[in-house]
């Protein structure tokens, strides 16, 4: 259960689809007033008892638990943040939201980032292609992921000509660049990145299909902006080497959170590394969360 925003329900869907294949999404609506009492109720009784239910959000608190009571609390329920309102029977916290207190909740467990739905099984059969399509020369391929502003950093003429001089210099360097932005990101980003496209450089249009996928199963390494908590955790499922690319900050609480989380993959856990003009290769051990806090779920199901 998630708000259809992407963040949130992609963690959602990639936890719960190590349970199931196919597993019940039930959008939270954010209308309000007289359209809320016209829209149909999100859970009604009649339906099969859960087993287990996901959740990620502060708008999925109050219905989750109510699917909890209703059942006589028996599905087992799971939040993907730090929730506001108490009754879950397991939660999981990003690190870099961590704090001492929640060192004494037994059902509190941290997590790298965020979980999603990005594994090296998925990406296996794709990588071929994609390579062939991307690099018919057998060039190396960088993958550069942006977002947009997002209250921690702005993408303003400064921020988008580091993105370029970034781009500028993998090209130099031999490598073929692909480079797709989000559905954060602003039109005059996606406008001062097109003005890029050659032979070497690749940027996705967002009129045509997505190509997410094909280009992060055909990258040697990534370059990613430091505005996005996910695409960092989904590059590291790769094994590949990860390199976060600076932006204009706005000084604030947000940044706080952000500049800790980055903190923690390049110093603390030594997963990334800041991109200061070249990629060089490094080794560590694929990032696989969703599999992990899906092994700490099951543990908790399969108790009599």
């Amino acid at each position: 259960m998630a708000e259809s925003k992407a963040g949130t329900l992609t963690q959602c869907l990639g936890v719960g689809k190590e349970f199931h294949h196919e597993p019940v999404v039930k959008l939270i609506s954010r209308a309000r007033g007289l359209r809320k009492l016209f829209e149909p109720r999100l859970f009604r009784k009649r339906e099969q008892r859960p087993e287990l239910v996901i959740s990620c959000g502060f708008r999925a608190e109050p219905a989750v638990l109510d699917i909890k009571a209703a059942y006589g609390g028996k599905p087992l329920t799971v939040h993907l943040q730090r929730p506001r309102i108490e009754g879950y029977d397991l939660v999981f916290v990003s690190r870099h939201d961590w704090v001492d207190e929640l060192n004494e909740r037994p059902n509190y467990h941290s997590m790298v980032g965020v979980p999603h739905q990005i594994t090296s099984a998925r990406l296996a059969p794709l990588r071929d292609a994609a390579r062939r399509r991307l690099s018919p020369d057998g060039q190396p391929i960088a993958a550069v992921f942006v977002g947009g502003s997002n209250g921690a950093y702005v993408y303003d003429d400064r921020t988008h000509q580091n993105i370029k001089s970034a781009i500028e210099q993998l090209e130099k360097e031999g490598w073929r660049i692909v480079v797709s932005v989000s559905r954060r990101s602003e039109d005059h980003t996606q406008q001062a990145l097109s003005a890029l496209n050659s032979e070497s450089i690749a940027v996705w249009d967002r009129r045509s299909e997505n190509p997410y996928l094909d280009y992060m199963a055909a990258a040697d390494a990534f370059v990613i902006a430091k505005d996005s908590i996910t695409m960092p955790c989904e590059a590291l499922a790769t094994g590949k080497p990860v390199f976060t690319l600076d932006l204009t900050p706005v000084v604030g609480p947000r940044l706080d959170k952000f500049e800790r989380y980055h903190r923690d993959l390049n110093e603390t856990l030594q997963l990334t590394r800041p991109f200061k003009g070249k990629i060089e290769p490094y080794s560590y051990e694929p990032l696989d969360e969703t599999r992990r806090i899906a092994s700490v779920i099951r543990s908790q199901l399969n108790r009599p």
